[in-house]
């Protein structure tokens, strides 16, 4: 599913104005012309499952999207669950570093710590 800044959202998705979705709960259409931008949140029949992400309720998450945005042309980011197949969801940092050490990651965020791995 998409994560996108809410400035941008019109850029990439069809959907109104007034129109959030922080809880990733609004399926959309994918602006044809985006479709080929952002092809690993588009859905085969050209829709997303979109999470509208602003300033006041995730300053942190914002603020990486729109980094991105700044290096990339593309305030858009896959947003998935935090599970390896066949695990449960990660719900603790417990879990987010188990499951770090059994997939191709190659570091994992957790508040401001960073682990890489070597």
């Amino acid at each position: 599913a998409p994560s996108a800044v809410v400035e941008a959202k019109r850029e990439f998705f069809d959907l109104d104005e007034d129109v959030e979705a922080p809880f990733m709960l609004k399926v959309c259409g994918v602006l044809e012309e985006k479709q080929k931008v952002i092809p690993a949140v588009t859905h085969v029949d050209g829709s997303a499952r979109l999470q509208t992400v602003n300033n006041k309720l995730h300053p942190r998450y914002y603020e990486v999207i729109t980094s991105l945005g700044k290096k990339t042309g593309v305030p858009v980011v896959l947003n998935t669950s935090f599970n390896i197949q066949g695990e449960p969801v990660v719900e603790s940092p417990k879990d987010a570093v188990r499951c770090f050490y059994s997939t191709g990651l190659d570091a994992l965020v957790i508040g401001n710590f960073v682990l890489e791995k070597k």
